[in-house]
């Protein structure tokens, strides 16, 4: 995901809201998507607002007339925004707790067992195929940089097109291309153990706070760790601006919602995986158990991606192909929401026959007036990667890298359910042997894990060590 510090460019909105309404001036129109400054508060909160279905024209009218330097002055706009009423015509109906997200769900997905002849490989083929499919996606993890055409045009140069390995390094490298910092130890021929990533901080902390709170996890014991383990500048977006929240005293929900724009960002999407893992072939116990998680720090769509994301891991060691674990864990977000209206949308272009080109173009088309990292646009990709990758490891996380957005996020999701699909067997050696079994970690105390160590503690609690209270 993000690192915060990076500027990156205004997202678009769509053409008839952009004609219709006024428009941030340019003090506040370049966005580093980071909670700490006023400016991107304001600037994300108007998009937020306008993507959910208020009317900001006020504010931003406000903003425009107000000094960007005067910190109070926008905080202020930014808080004013939480009086707002939603628009009448707003279509979708979208809740945030859990009972209430129960409640609108047709039927919840029924649990089966996992086969225990497979379930040792196919959790460790999960955590690998988590990793490496990070790794693939990091180089090129800039939504406003990277676009598809982007990426395309990079691959052809380095004879890598379709991407079916790391990506590549182009040496002298041709100007108007700008690889990642993280190049160095992420790029093909330069992997030597996993590269450190939220996207695998996250899990590693998933595994930690259910070996000492089980199924009794609550939004307060996610807190508690994040600040205890983790450095503030090392978690990005709704992570960073709950963080924030939580030095200074806020408690869930409060802790979600306040001067937080990136609610229904992916960053609880990428927290999920875990979660299904301890729960093979229980789609709602794995969904109902991350909603702990997610409540934190996101709200509506940010809380049904990591719900989604934890149901789609574990329907994924029961199912026959990605299509069946995509469609049960469709079954876990509200049917009214958008995430369920964009999950819904590839499943039908997947049916109706259209290629993976034609179904990326509308995809963009649908959902590319959301920010690079927000949940919606996301997880169309990954659908989409699963889909047409037809079984095929590497043929579905380089479908979903190319897809652009989120790339390593998205890579990270898509290679955890693909591994456990198609298990260890169907890993690239390519990919996971320059891994060396070692991730860095930002979380304290759990850098240089080994990811056969985190298998097997994943395994212990897949089976029978999964408890009802902290442990003792």
């Amino acid at each position: 995901m993000l690192p915060t510090r990076l500027v990156v460019q205004e997202t678009c909105m769509p053409s008839d809201t952009r004609s219709a309404s006024p428009e941030l001036g340019e003090a506040y129109r370049n966005s580093g998507f980071d909670a700490l400054r006023p400016t991107d508060l304001l600037h994300d909160e108007v998009l937020q607002r306008r993507e959910s279905g208020y009317d900001v024209d006020a504010v931003v009218e406000q903003a425009n007339a107000t000094d960007p330097d005067d910190r109070e002055a926008v905080l202020a706009l930014v808080d004013g925004m939480t009086t707002l009423e939603r628009r009448r015509d707003w279509a979708y109906e979208e809740p945030d707790g859990l009972a209430a997200i129960r409640a609108s769900l047709e039927r919840v997905p029924a649990g089966s067992a996992a086969p225990p002849a497979r379930l040792t490989d196919q959790v460790h083929a999960a955590w690998l195929g988590r990793i490496a499919g990070c790794n693939v996606g990091k180089p090129v993890e800039m939504g406003s940089h990277w676009t598809v055409e982007h990426i395309r045009d990079y691959l052809e140069r380095a004879g890598a097109y379709p991407l079916d390995d790391y990506v590549p390094v182009l040496d002298p490298m041709p100007a108007g291309f700008e690889l990642r910092d993280n190049w160095p130890d992420t790029t093909r021929g330069n992997v030597d153990g996993s590269a450190r990533d939220d996207d695998i901080d996250y899990p590693i902390l998933a595994l930690h706070l259910l070996e000492t709170w089980g199924t009794s996890l609550r939004p307060e014991h996610v807190g508690e760790a994040w600040t205890m383990l983790f450095p503030l500048k090392q978690v990005y977006t709704a992570e960073r601006a709950a963080y924030v929240n939580l030095t200074n005293g806020l408690r869930p929900p409060d802790v979600a919602t306040h001067r937080n724009p990136y609610r229904e960002w992916i960053g609880a999407q990428i927290r999920g995986d875990v979660f299904g893992y301890v729960f093979p072939g229980d789609p709602w116990a794995a969904a109902a158990l991350s909603y702990q998680d997610a409540a934190l720090s996101h709200v509506g769509n940010g809380i049904y991606g990591e719900m989604w994301a934890a149901a789609l891991v574990s329907a994924a060691f029961t199912a026959s192909s990605a299509r069946e674990a995509i469609t049960v864990a469709l079954g876990v977000v509200p049917p009214r929401s958008r995430l369920a209206e964009a999950i819904g949308h590839v499943l039908r272009l997947h049916a109706d026959g259209l290629t993976w080109e034609a179904a990326l173009e509308q995809i963009r088309r649908s959902y590319g007036h959301y920010s690079w990292v927000h949940t919606i646009n996301n997880a169309a990709v990954v659908v989409a990667g699963l889909l047409w990758g037809e079984g095929d490891y590497m043929a579905a996380l380089g479908k979903t890298v190319m897809s652009g957005w989120d790339t390593d996020s998205n890579g990270a999701t898509v290679g955890s359910v693909a591994g456990i699909l198609g298990g260890t067997a169907g890993l690239p050696a390519r990919l996971v042997e320059p891994l060396h079994d070692r991730t860095r970690s930002a979380l304290f105390g759990f850098d240089n894990s080994r990811i056969s160590d985190l298998a097997e503690r994943t395994l212990a609690l897949a089976t029978g060590g999964l408890t009802a209270g902290p442990a003792r």
